[in-house]
């Protein structure tokens, strides 16, 4: 097994390499209405289902008084709703509305196309080398 130490700047040009493929995938944005912060909330909530704000605060990594900001535009846009929380009358459960998730795919679907187009322009050799590496950085990610 190869160490990190036998491929120097293996690292640096990974990380390099994200950021860019990062950049230029949030570069395909369909609207800048919504801030990215806004975006990732509203993919939180879509990927996961309702949750309350607390819950979404802490999946996202921000502290609840942010996250309220962030409900509140939202709302005000007409992407989520809050509704009482079943068994607990100090909650609120936030909710995707159908423009919410509308919104979302919209957002992954131009993402994706242009990330379909430049698929297309690699061999079936590195497409597979790419599924094979996405497996790993989702690993690598998740740790």
């Amino acid at each position: 097994m190869q160490s990190a130490q036998e491929n120097p700047g293996l690292a640096s040009r990974l990380r390099l390499a994200v950021v860019r493929l990062n950049r230029r995938l949030r570069a395909q944005r369909t609207s800048s209405v919504v801030s990215l912060t806004q975006l990732s909330a509203l993919s939180c909530l879509h990927k996961c289902g309702s949750l309350t704000p607390g819950e979404l605060a802490a999946k996202e990594g921000v502290q609840p008084p942010s996250m309220t900001r962030v409900i509140a535009a939202l709302e005000e846009l007409g992407y989520v709703s809050r509704r009482p929380h079943p068994t607990d009358g100090r909650q609120a459960i936030v909710e995707l509305t159908e423009a919410g998730v509308d919104y979302i795919e919209a957002e992954v679907s131009a993402r994706e196309a242009w990330l379909d187009k430049r698929l297309a322009e690699l061999t079936s050799e590195e497409r597979d080398l790419l599924g094979r590496a996405a497996e790993i950085i989702d690993r690598m990610a998740g740790q």
